[in-house]
């Protein structure tokens, strides 16, 4: 299917005006565009934020029964599309289609001024699509004719963020399994790495599966039945089913850029010093220095290929179902996963000694 890089996330959110004013005010993205029933987009509107090499698309539904307002009551804000970058749109929709996905939009050209867009989408894992998308021209026009593009911004800001990273996916139990098969048979992803992590009481499975360019990831998770319920278990209670419970945003000064983030409003999570304290113990001297990142509460792990410097924002989903991760790669290509189990302990150590 030669899928490239993530084109694109599109959000379902209740109010597509007050979520594009969080990520501008607080992560620095722009409002680039608009969509709506004016420009040919009915029942929705929609809203264009870029940063980097991120776009994100917020839309909200404009009535009751549109199929917008339907995923936000069942699952409230969420990752609803997860758009490839493709050669060809209409090719991959027919061989997605004929390798077993199934079909949510067939494909559509979008042309203007030189510009043209093909599109087209499939089912990933739960509600959540992915829109094939194929373009010729000028990226900046994103979908013409149908995205209302606004004059380019003479001051863009600071770009503390690059890129989209990867997505973390929480499955039910027993759905791992047939959901890496997925992704390998319809899309041609591969596993390239696997984790069984416990957490005191409780375990989650892991599987990772890339796109062959690399440049698309997602972490597979599901509960494990057999041990106490959860992180995992609460997000699929409360989001009704497989969703995505994070995205990471590649950063290339994580140490820089946490403390410019958080100066805007974003709330990260805190890290006890305890995890500090042992760290040059359980991994060496990190890349970074241990007073920045006991400053800036990022955590770091290593694999076979180097290290990887991760934060994590508190959740201000009123489920509590979605956060978001800045992460920053020095050689690494795994995701941090021993940091969970060192955090844990030492969050139980600072308990114990207080």
């Amino acid at each position: 299917m030669n899928i490239g890089a993530v084109d694109h996330i599109e959000f379902y959110v209740g109010d597509a005006q007050h979520s594009a004013f969080y990520l501008c005010t607080a992560f620095g993205f722009r409002v680039c565009g608009q969509a709506g029933p004016e420009t040919g987009l009915p029942g929705r509107r929609s809203l264009l934020l870029r940063q980097g090499g991120i776009d994100i698309v917020l839309t909200s539904a404009l009535t009751f029964d549109h199929p917008v307002a339907e995923y936000v009551a069942r699952h409230g804000d969420g990752v609803a599309n997860i758009a490839f970058e493709v050669t060809d749109a209409a090719k991959a929709f027919a061989e997605a289609v004929e390798r077993g996905a199934t079909a949510v939009e067939e494909p559509a050209v979008h042309s203007q001024c030189g510009t043209e867009v093909v599109t087209a989408s499939v089912l990933g894992f739960g509600d959540v699509a992915h829109r094939f998308v194929q373009r010729t021209g000028d990226r900046a026009a994103f979908l013409p004719g149908v995205m209302d593009i606004f004059a380019e911004d003479p001051d863009e800001g600071e770009q503390l963020l690059r890129t989209v990273d990867h997505a973390a996916i929480c499955l039910p139990a027993g759905q791992l399994r047939p959901t890496v098969a997925f992704y390998e048979k319809v899309f041609g992803f591969s596993q390239i790495f696997e984790e069984f992590i416990e957490v005191g009481e409780q375990a989650m499975d892991s599987k990772v599966v890339q796109s062959p360019s690399g440049k698309v990831t997602f972490t597979l998770i599901e509960p494990v039945t057999d041990r106490k319920p959860g992180q995992i278990d609460d997000f699929l209670a409360r989001h009704g089913g497989a969703g995505v419970q994070h995205l990471a945003l590649l950063a290339d000064d994580i140490v820089g850029a946490v403390p410019a983030l958080e100066d805007r409003g974003v709330k990260f999570l805190e890290t006890p010093d305890a995890y500090y304290d042992e760290l040059e113990e359980r991994l060496g001297s990190p890349d970074l220095k241990i007073e920045d990142l006991r400053r800036t509460n990022v955590l770091v792990d290593q694999d076979h290929w180097g290290q990887v410097f991760q934060i994590f924002t508190q959740s201000l989903h009123i489920r509590k179902t979605f956060f978001w991760e800045v992460i920053d790669r020095h050689g690494a290509r795994t995701f941090g996963s021993g940091n969970i189990k060192a955090l844990y302990e030492a969050v139980a150590r600072e308990k114990a000694t207080a």
